[in-house]
């Protein structure tokens, strides 16, 4: 293993950690997935820095919290990328799908771009040119097929505010935005002719609403006993005000085709969850022939396959849809690492790690130096065992509401979340006797203490981190 490996980053856009099988999700049909967790490292704690796409994927790509390279919201300009290292270091760099860059259409260190991004609307770049057509919208126009968009979704479906951004796709399959990214990565797989070894990005845009499956991975969970959310008064009440203010904008906008409501039944919540869970097994197979298409080409004989997301969905938890919130369903992510002869195979770890971990985890497995950085820790020791994580994470998000910004710090045992501008607010769990964040203890006299310690980790953090000093003092 002299010669650098190929490295594959598989990353899908808002998937759950609990929705592949073989990470505990029992009624998932992700054969492929669970094939690399078989032969894989999966991180059983994984938790992304930001709860929206953009500053997510900025703080993977750059090793850096949110806050350290100015990323709050999804327009933030990139400020790089740690692919100009691979590049440099005589990688073949490509990206297939969707990378969520701005500007979208940057090289950010890559040789070639096929760029494929969101669903449902036109592709605005915040570029002097305005808007572009991505790959798919290419496909779809040559093809002399209208793209669907929540304007379509809502004049050809009349029960689309009833679904809750749930539809069936209404196209052939082959011009499903998924479908297409995996076609597109198998066929520069197997026309790429090249003697330098492959960084390959792979982005799928889903499962990311709308929820939009065809009819066959519907099928597959007609009967499936996927969990309903059971959101209690006593619940919302122990919430911050911000929670409701966030509701109330999604009830009333129209956002990615999904129109939400204040408490959505049983059966509009199991529909929305057969549709997503139904998207990601159509990635999964996916998944499936890219890895077949690698394996074909002899591209798997000495790789790196990771497989990540970065950010979660509510799915109706806690009252909410999509993100803007800070509960594990949003902040933990499912993180796999293939790499057979490099990392043991079937093995699960429980330490806390950042989705920024894996990049220099990457580096190190390639053999490469890691660049200078000050957010990130390598997840490669927890992988093999030798140590057991960080004693917290952190995550960021700049609300859509009156608050400016949220933070968080998790422990194994403890979260804090904390409102800029309103130090009446926040949210206190007890993850050890409330894994389900149910039951905001914020107020409770008895636990001022614990409250107050994880406030002055919260703040050590912001003081030490850009110096690359970052340590919870407990």
């Amino acid at each position: 293993m002299s010669r650098q490996p190929n490295i594959i980053l598989i990353m899908t856009d808002q998937q759950r950690y609990d929705s592949i099988a073989a990470l505990g999700a029992s009624y998932m049909h992700t054969p492929n997935l669970d094939r690399l967790a078989g032969e894989g490292v999966s991180f059983s704690q994984c938790h992304c820095t930001a709860a929206v796409c953009v500053p997510s994927r900025t703080s993977f790509f750059t090793m850096e919290y949110p806050h350290t390279v100015r990323s709050f919201e999804n327009p933030s300009p990139w400020p790089g990328c740690w692919v100009e290292d691979l590049q440099a270091a005589g990688y073949h760099t490509v990206n297939v799908g969707k990378m969520h860059t701005v500007p979208m259409d940057g090289k950010f260190g890559f040789d070639q771009r096929f760029i494929v991004e969101n669903k449902d609307r036109p592709l605005w770049l915040h570029l002097p040119h305005g808007a572009m057509l991505d790959e798919w919208d290419k496909f779809l126009l040559n093809s002399g097929v209208r793209k669907p968009s929540r304007a379509g979704y809502m004049a050809d479906f009349p029960e689309w505010e009833w679904g809750l951004g749930a539809f069936e796709w209404p196209l052939e399959e082959q011009y499903h935005p998924d479908v297409f990214v995996g076609t597109m990565a198998e066929w520069f797989i197997d026309k790429r002719e090249s003697a330098s070894p492959l960084f390959l990005q792979v982005g799928f845009p889903g499962p990311h609403p709308p929820y939009d499956p065809p009819a066959r991975f519907l099928k597959l969970y007609e009967y499936a006993d996927i969990p309903v959310p059971q959101v209690t008064d006593e619940e919302l009440a122990g919430q911050p005000p911000h929670h409701a203010l966030q509701r109330q904008v999604m009830i009333d906008q129209n956002y990615d085709a999904v129109r939400w409501t204040e408490r959505p039944s049983a059966e509009q919540l199991l529909r929305m969850r057969r549709h997503y869970a139904a998207n990601v097994t159509l990635i999964d197979e996916q998944v499936g022939r890219i890895l077949a298409a690698l394996e074909r080409k002899g591209y798997l004989e000495d790789a790196i396959v990771v497989f990540m997301s970065d950010h979660g969905d509510c799915l109706g938890d806690h009252g909410h849809i999509q993100k803007w919130v800070l509960y594990d369903c949003i902040t933990r992510v499912p993180a796999i690492v293939w790499a057979p002869g490099r990392l043991p195979a079937g093995v699960e770890v429980g330490g806390l790690v950042q989705h920024m971990d894996l990049g220099p985890m990457l580096f190190e497995l390639a053999g490469l130096p890691v660049r200078q950085h000050s957010g990130a820790q390598s997840a490669l020791p927890v992988a093999r065992g030798e140590q057991p994580g960080r004693d917290a994470v952190f995550c960021e998000l700049r609300a859509s509401t009156n608050v400016r910004q949220l933070t968080m710090v998790r422990t194994h045992e403890w979260k804090l979340v904390h409102y800029l501008d309103h130090p009446e607010w926040g949210e206190l769990y007890d993850l050890a006797g409330d894994p389900g964040e149910l039951r905001n203890l914020w107020h409770d006299a008895a636990h001022q203490e614990t409250k107050q310690a994880l406030l002055d980790a919260l703040l050590n953090w912001h003081i030490r981190q850009p110096l690359g000093l970052e340590k919870v003092v407990r």
